[in-house]
């Protein structure tokens, strides 16, 4: 069985005031299927995004990452495109809210977005709030996330887990 709580992967590293019309621009919502919108995560701001992200791999970033609007297609695409994690010094309240609901695990971090580059193989352990950067063989930590998101996150997000998803 996955463990959804120990997350693998190779780094996307990005600036400051990464906003939802980056990561999801607005020509591309009209639509919620999540796999449409995969296709364009990040297409303003990375043009080869899609072309280069592979399953498990962790988006980091400054400060204020996911400001602007309040739709959760921002966190959707991101998810959808195979990101397991976001890692940034901060983060917009809303997209923070909106990453939970979804169960995209998001982690504050000034530490290890110091450290960590584009490339970089990182292994997250969300219980412990431990980031070790694989490559570079150094730990970071962040806040572990409390019981009740551990249950959000495992489950897929909010609504799958007032379902009862594991």
């Amino acid at each position: 069985m996955e463990n959804k709580m120990i997350l693998k992967g190779f780094v996307h590293k990005y600036g400051s005031n990464v906003n939802t019309d980056e990561i999801i621009p607005a020509r591309y919502l009209n639509t919620i299927d999540p796999s449409v919108l995969a296709k364009y995560c990040m297409e303003d701001i990375d043009k080869d995004f899609v072309k280069k992200v592979k399953k498990g791999d962790i988006i980091v970033a400054d400060t204020n990452f996911g400001c602007g609007s309040s739709r959760e297609h921002a966190p959707i695409s991101i998810k959808a495109a195979g990101v397991s994690a976001i890692i940034a010094k901060s983060f917009a309240r809303i997209f923070f809210r909106n990453s939970i609901n979804i169960g995209l695990p998001i982690l504050e971090c000034p530490e290890a977005v110091d450290n960590i580059k584009s490339g970089d193989r990182l292994e997250i352990d969300l219980i412990k709030g431990e980031i070790k950067n694989l490559t570079k063989k150094e730990t970071y930590k962040a806040q572990p996330f409390p019981e009740f998101m551990q249950k959000l996150i495992k489950a897929g997000g909010l609504l799958a887990y007032i379902k009862g998803g594991k």
